[in-house]
Parts: structure tokens; sequence; C-alpha cells
């Protein structure tokens, strides 16, 4: 029996129909690509609030010369979602990135877990907040840096 109020079920278990900004949303972070950056004009709307780590942006200008900076270094990036919990215009994703860059891992798959919560307005995401590990994603492929980040990790986990 499950005790959460009916809107805070995962779509995918509960009903497969996702708004649109969300359908969208998804669609576009599947298959973004140094080659089709332009997408993400499509779904993020003029006024944009970005946050991730390593950024705060404001602005859909910003977020997309933002964007082309992460692109323009990596050989390949992808997105696989995992889970989707959707409560009218926001929602939690739940997300796996791999991703290669040529000056960290030696250039091999770095694979980082983390999620997103947006928001909507008028059928496009107005927020967009990235909750990741950014030790698992860059610090520990740098090669001093590296070390001396997963010694502090070993060392709080006792």
């Amino acid at each position: 029996m499950n005790n959460l109020p009916e809107s805070t079920i995962c779509t995918e278990k509960k009903n497969t129909a996702k708004p649109l900004w969300l359908t969208q949303f998804m669609a576009v972070y599947q298959q973004l690509s140094t080659d089709n950056l332009a997408l993400l004009k499509t779904i993020y709307h003029q006024d944009i609030h970005f946050v991730d780590p390593m950024h705060e942006i404001q602005g859909l200008d910003d977020l997309c010369q933002y964007f082309k900076g992460l692109y323009e270094n990596v050989f390949s990036c992808e997105f696989t979602i995992n889970h989707v919990v959707v409560q009218e215009n926001e929602a939690a994703i739940y997300w796996c990135m791999r991703y290669c860059h040529p000056k960290l891992n030696k250039g091999n798959v770095i694979m980082v877990d983390g999620h997103s919560h947006i928001k909507s307005t008028a059928d496009k995401i107005i927020y967009h907040r990235d909750y990741l590990d950014l030790g698992e994603m860059l610090y520990e492929h740098l090669p001093l840096l590296g070390k001396v980040t997963q010694w502090i990790k070993a060392r709080a986990a006792k």
C-alpha cells in the first residue's frame, strides 16, 4: 500500500502520459550534442534560472553559451533517465550521465549519477537545478587532485 499523495507517484509507473514540457525536456537531453545545442532554445524559457554545482545562470542566452563551452571540450556526453517524479508544473528527474573528456580519466568514459529539479511555465523550463557529486564528475579524474579527493572521501566514510 502506497501512502504517498497521488500527485507524487512516479508517472512512469502510474501513468505514461507526461506533460509536454517534460516530454520535450527528456527528448532533448537524450539527444543533446555539440551539433544540436540549438535545441536548448526549444525547451527553456527566455528567463531560465539554471543552477549546477559549478555555476548559477540567469537567461537563455547565457545558458546556451555555458552549454556551448561544456560541450565543445567533450568527445561525447549521454544521459540515461532512470526515474521521473512529476507533480503539476515541476519534476525530479534521476539520471546517469556518461561522458568522455580528453583531459579526464585518460579520455575514458566517466559515469555520474545525479538528478535535476525542473519547473515549467507556459510549456518551457523556467527553473533547472542539477544535483550531482562534482568529485565523481571532475575532481577524482584530475591527476593530483583525484588522489586527494578520493582520500578525503574515504576518510569521511569512516
